[in-house]
């Protein structure tokens, strides 16, 4: 509450008055984002045996998820800045709304995994909305990393949030519930947003859409997630994940050739001059593919190894999400006092020391105690680093140009998640054949103490990588929110 009025009273002139509510929406979209990446995760045991889903088959209903919401990120983005920002946040809580409905009744397979692809197209509309909402709204500065911290916290905790209330949920009132929490959620908050969140803008330029360069890379990054995240269910060898494969560099390399030739490209390749964005984007890829595959093994952890029920697990992420959000707070306060740039290294070596001792807790005869230490201590790093990489990528970009920015870093994003995901499955599961009972579940253990350690290695490749930030930038102009065509004359 503190955070929010401090940006009520602080707001610069010609913005919006309401600023403090508006954040409070953008947060609560973030905390829903956050919610679907891993709220089935506890819920497919039960998916699975009232549907009838064969056990090999249960994951597509996480990974259609995960493919549609990385797929289609650059096209939302660029849907954002052209259609406008509230309206594509209002579009996108709607599809959240009205697609887990469909879920949460679907009678079939089939059904779901179509729900959840729908939900993922409109994950990827919100996160660049919602970002860009809080990078044109909120000046440029301590401002802005207050907000960002606010929004980070939300989404940083709805990863692990999810675990909880889904475990929660499925005890209780059984796995269609996971879905229906969004409906009544997702839907107040678009509505809430017609109030409160200004309108767009007109437009004073005409600007292209790029369909030619939304179809390819939307098709190619959509075929890339597929491929990664299938690869270790099929088979790197499986026709399917090969074809997708070649057809995703065709796409990709198709986006290319068509940007470098488009007047108004979708994805300016210009904007790579902007370090900030480059280490940015790099950043979140590498924290997608350690930090963030972190919950889904300490769910195998509990549930496969320890034999943890739903509610249980969900109730041992508890600890790690109030160590995030405690993160993304100081993320901000660091930010803001010693800059971007020492705030990640902070962050990240705070998460390789916190993921090496929770590394040990990954044990066939440990306790959950063992697990607590390194969940405190890798969860800050975790929430330091949340914030800090979305202030650098939004960092030095032009308002009307956020949109695709955001797009671009989220999009790095969930591919990190799913390459980080497909390696590491792949490496928990060596030592695992022919083997049962206490023998296979000390078997899993073992791999996920070897994968830990190795996020631990890929926060340092992070860490590595921040030094590529400037030691301190100078504050760019932000300009006032409704002013997009004047920011650009003047620029």
């Amino acid at each position: 509450m503190s955070t929010t009025s401090a940006l009520h009273r602080g707001s610069p002139d010609g913005a919006p008055r309401h600023l403090g509510w508006i954040l409070t929406l953008l947060a609560l979209a973030q905390l829903l984002y956050g919610l679907d990446l891993n709220i089935v995760f506890v819920a497919l045991p039960e998916i699975g045996q009232d549907l009838g889903f064969p056990g090999q088959t249960q994951q597509l209903v996480v990974s259609a998820y995960v493919v549609f919401a990385g797929g289609f990120l650059l096209f939302g983005g660029r849907a954002a800045d052209l259609l406008g920002r509230r309206r594509m946040f209002v579009l996108a809580l709607s599809l959240y709304a009205v697609s887990s409905l469909a879920g949460g009744l679907a009678p079939s397979p089939e059904v779901i995994v179509v729900a959840r692809a729908v939900q993922g197209i409109a994950g990827a509309l919100l996160l660049p909305s919602t970002l860009s909402l809080i990078n044109t709204l909120f000046e440029e500065g301590p401002k802005r990393n207050r907000a960002l911290a606010v929004w980070g916290g939300a989404g940083a905790s709805g990863l692990t949030i999810g675990a909880l209330l889904g475990g929660v949920l499925t005890e209780n009132f059984g796995w269609p519930s996971v879905f229906y929490v969004n409906v009544p959620f997702g839907g107040l908050v678009a509505l809430c947003a017609l109030f409160v969140i200004p309108r767009d803008p007109a437009r004073t330029t005409r600007r292209k859409f790029d369909f030619p360069g939304s179809l390819s890379v939307t098709g190619g990054a959509t075929l890339l997630v597929f491929a990664l995240v299938e690869g270790p269910e099929r088979g790197w060898g499986d026709g399917l994940v090969v074809g997708a494969f070649v057809a995703a560099v065709l796409l990709l390399a198709l986006f290319a050739v068509v940007e470098s030739r488009s007047s108004d490209p979708l994805m300016p390749f210009r904007l790579f001059n902007n370090r900030n964005l480059t280490v940015g984007m790099l950043v979140t890829f590498l924290y997608m593919a350690t930090f963030g595959v972190l919950p889904y093994f300490l769910t195998v952890l509990m549930q496969s190894v320890h034999g943890y029920s739903a509610l249980q697990t969900g109730l041992g992420f508890l600890i790690p999400s109030v160590a995030i959000a405690t993160g993304t707070q100081l993320g901000e306060r660091f930010a803001s006092r010693i800059g971007t740039r020492t705030t990640l290294i902070i962050g990240f070596v705070v998460g390789v020391v916190g993921t090496v001792a929770l590394a040990f807790g990954f044990d066939a005869d440990a306790s959950y105690g063992l697990l607590v230490p390194g969940l405190i201590v890798s969860g800050i790093g975790q929430g330091i680093v949340w914030t800090a990489m979305w202030i650098a990528a939004a960092t030095g970009t032009a308002p009307q140009e956020q949109g695709v920015a955001n797009g671009i870093a989220s999009t790095a994003l969930n591919i990190g998640n799913a390459i980080g995901l497909a390696v590491f499955t792949v490496i928990a599961e060596i030592g695992t054949d022919g083997k049962a009972g206490h023998a296979l579940t000390a078997a899993k253990a073992d791999g996920e103490f070897l994968v830990v350690l190795l996020t631990a290695a890929g926060m340092v490749v992070g860490l590595l990588v921040t030094f590529l930030l400037k030691r301190q930038t100078a504050p760019a102009v932000t300009a006032a929110p409704g002013s997009e065509e004047e920011a650009l004359a003047a620029r």
